[in-house]
């Protein structure tokens, strides 16, 4: 597995989590002189999508994600969405975080499955980026913070070898392999089957540098041609006509991780029936997990930056339904598989024994070890934990 995928997976779901957001806050806006105090107006929506790109894109939280490491659990990601979502005064109970969340994953399990190459999964993070800079074109603070990033990921990535983005398109692939939620803009557009699963295209643009297939050639052992022979293919290809910019600003040419709510439609998500079969049988493993300590202070580093804002005075929180209705939420509510429901977790970086114990509910059923008196820093904390697994 590579150790240089969790930035690009991070930063292509925040930003489907972006996209998702701004559609549904957009529709439920009330124009600002007719809002009740309980409704949602443009300027709250701007609040909302300014708070969380903070939050995202804040220095130390994403020099903790640039650094070489394991991609992690579902589960402990989950947990730093459920965070990032709730980084403003919006609100989303639970029902609505997880249909979110199946929106998010599978729009960039889509996109990854369709790269052309392994490397143009960085040409996607570039537009999930484009369109986050285009949400806070009038706030040059929080623009700036985005740029850095970018940067970073030039930094990062634009040196590495078509093997090593090759290894991180299969950490990703692996990491989706068992996501299969049906949604509803991929079912009507046909990209997707009943099951879940996707319907990968046979015609299109072939990869930049490659060829349209068709022509074999045959060549001696001196590298001359000798032979040529032709074959019919059932796909119609074509040859791109430049490749995407890997700079700071440039064409992409590639249309994936580009915003598809920018047109309003619905977009509802169902369990297949496979995957509410699984999931009902996939309960966590409480056996003992050795990546289990390096998660707790993965997530102590992560989430120990990301503050939630709590509505301050007599200001009060909005709620963000993701359903066309409230009793669509609350019937999601009780019908979703215990399995695949979370809470938003808390932390309070300043409290050591708070934070230890939230950080063990994070991961499932681990039991708090009693503090030792003759411990010498947060890491050993955070690891005697799980002595007693």
């Amino acid at each position: 597995m590579s150790a240089r995928t969790l930035p690009l997976l991070f930063l292509n779901l925040g930003g489907e989590m972006l996209y998702i957001l701004d559609q549904r806050l957009r529709a439920q806006s009330i124009p600002g002189e007719k809002a009740r105090k309980d409704e949602w107006t443009d300027v709250d929506r701007k609040r909302v999508m300014n708070d969380i790109i903070t939050t995202m894109f804040n220095k130390k939280f994403m020099e903790e994600l640039f650094k070489p490491q394991e991609l992690y659990s579902k589960k402990a990601l989950r947990t730093v969405y459920d965070r990032l979502a709730h980084a403003s005064i919006m609100r989303l109970n639970q029902a609505s975080m997880d249909k979110l969340y199946d929106l998010m994953t599978m729009a960039f399990k889509y996109q990854v499955l369709l790269c052309p190459r392994p490397k143009d999964i960085l040409l996607v993070t570039f537009n999930h980026l484009d369109a986050i800079k285009d949400f806070v074109h009038d706030s040059p603070g929080i623009l700036n913070q985005v740029d850095e990033t970018f940067r970073q990921l030039i930094e990062t990535y634009s040196g590495l070898s078509a093997g090593e983005f090759q290894l991180i398109r299969q950490t990703l692939l692996v990491f989706f392999q068992d996501m299969h939620i049906r949604v509803s803009i991929f079912l009507k557009d046909k990209v997707q089957n009943s099951n879940g699963r996707f319907v990968l295209p046979i015609s299109g643009p072939v990869p930049w540098g490659t060829e349209v297939p068709g022509l074999i050639r045959m060549f001696n052992r001196n590298g001359d041609e000798v032979k040529r022979t032709e074959f019919t293919t059932d796909g119609n290809y074509v040859t791109p006509q430049r490749e995407g910019s890997f700079d700071l600003y440039g064409d992409r040419v590639l249309k994936l991780g580009t915003n598809m709510y920018s047109v309003s439609r619905p977009v509802e998500t169902h369990m297949s029936g496979s995957s509410k079969t699984s999931a009902s049988h996939a309960k966590e493993n409480i056996a003992p997990n050795p990546l289990a300590k390096e998660e707790l202070n993965f997530l102590a580093r992560l989430l120990g930056g990301l503050e939630v804002k709590k509505p301050g005075g007599s200001e009060t929180g909005f709620r963000l339904n993701l359903f066309t209705t409230d009793e669509e939420e609350e019937h999601a509510a009780l019908t979703r598989p215990e399995e695949l429901s979370y809470k938003v977790i808390n932390i309070e970086a300043t409290q050591e024994p708070g934070r230890r114990a939230e950080l063990s509910r994070i991961l499932g059923e681990l039991e708090v070890a009693e503090p030792r008196p003759a411990s010498s820093g947060k890491g050993e904390d955070l690891l005697a934990l799980m002595d007693g697994l």
